[in-house]
């Protein structure tokens, strides 16, 4: 049986707390950048400068480089604490098995993916301001559904695969991929495959999930989880994300998801206005409150932390019974769990504050007791 390790446990605890520590500097470093930008005069006086030139008097182009200007500068100041929270902190605990090089090139990557995605969503976010009034925060919502249906459809087969190579189980773990399909079958999932992927190239982690909506559904298994874990072991935590499934979790978070994003931007369109009259603002469509808008919604998203983790521990909670129940292998569950805590310093008794504000998960240490005092019928 797999026990904690005391020494790893000690590491955990310190790793969690520098890395929390590590998130409420950004969180505050975000803040202020964005109450500076909008006490000093910063935003009007770009907005204005752009206007200025004849290029930018058209607001299709005026919202990109605005933001370009905005965000860029912000990544700039923030890379120091992104470079210590993503490569210095993970290589001190011995997570990290990422070249300095690896990491630059992987942040090349998500900003390739991610500066350009974000400015179509701005652009339709103020294409929506300008032309619907004051239902421009239901609009908003609307298109950022869509934007959810097909990111969690085309991430499997567009996104991911920039970052990790992902192939098929090979013969030498015919049993596995059996297993695993048979388990996906029980659960009534259709699924593309299992599909093993390079996570060792970045972490000594490790980590399993059902991805993909429809057609894209598969099951992925980090190289990590295979070379470390029982099959027994891999099996009770594929059997925890096929839980999802089975209890229809997807659609269950896309549309709590997309209710709290509708609630977030109606607020949002009322703290607007006040902006507008402290600050200048011609109007909510101006993008000169595009910092106003960042600081309103980032508000928002701390204030309703703890219900979104709240709602995400049930579900989770539930998807653990169905891995007891439907593999009858608690000991291999408990086990499966005590390695990750090992292996990734997972902390498995954080206290509750922390379990309130930051855990999406229960603690490692319930999942643990739970499976051990689960009985098979």
């Amino acid at each position: 049986m797999t026990t904690l390790d005391p020494e790893k446990q000690k590491l955990a605890k310190e790793y969690s707390r520098i890395s929390r520590r590590v998130w409420l500097a950004g969180t505050i470093f975000s803040a202020i950048y964005a109450a500076m930008w909008l006490f000093l005069g910063w935003a009007v006086s770009l907005r204005a400068w752009l206007v200025q030139m004849e290029l930018f008097a058209n607001p299709w182009l005026l919202v990109p480089a605005f933001v370009l200007v905005f965000g860029g500068i912000y990544s700039l100041l923030a890379l120091p604490l992104n470079y210590f929270s993503g490569f210095v902190l993970p290589h001190r605990y011995g997570q990290s098995n990422q070249s300095f090089k690896d990491w630059v090139i992987d942040g090349l990557k998500g900003m390739a993916i991610g500066a350009p995605i974000g400015l179509i969503l701005v652009e339709l976010l103020y294409l929506a301001l300008r032309l619907t009034g004051d239902l421009w925060w239901l609009w908003a919502a609307g298109g950022l559904f869509v934007f959810d249906i097909l990111i969690s459809n085309l991430a499997p087969i567009l996104v991911m695969p920039i970052f990790n190579k992902f192939v098929p189980l090979s013969e030498e773990h015919k049993e596995l991929a059996d297993r695993l399909l048979k388990l996906a079958e029980r659960a009534n999932t259709k699924v593309r495959g299992v599909f093993k992927f390079d996570m060792s190239k970045r972490t000594k982690a490790a980590n399993a999930a059902l991805t993909g909506i429809g057609n894209t559904r598969r099951i992925v298994l980090g190289d990590t989880l295979i070379n470390e874990f029982t099959i027994d072991e891999v099996e009770t935590i594929l059997a925890h994300e096929l839980g999802h499934h089975v209890h229809r979790d997807i659609p269950l978070f896309i549309a709590f998801g997309t209710l709290m994003t509708t609630l977030g931007l109606y607020l949002a369109s009322l703290a607007l206005k006040w902006a507008i009259a402290l600050f200048g603002f011609a109007s909510p469509a101006d993008v000169a409150a595009f910092p106003a808008l960042e600081l309103i919604l980032g508000a928002y998203g701390l204030i309703t932390m703890p219900l979104n983790n709240a709602v995400s521990r049930w579900r989770e909670n539930m998807a653990d019974d169905y891995a007891l129940q439907s593999t009858g292998k608690n000991e291999a569950f408990a086990s499966a769990f005590t390695r990750l805590a090992n292996q990734n310093l997972g902390e498995v008794d954080p206290e509750k504050w922390v379990v309130f504000l930051f855990y999406s998960h229960p603690p490692l240490g319930e999942r643990i007791a739970k499976a051990r005092q689960f009985t098979p019928s």
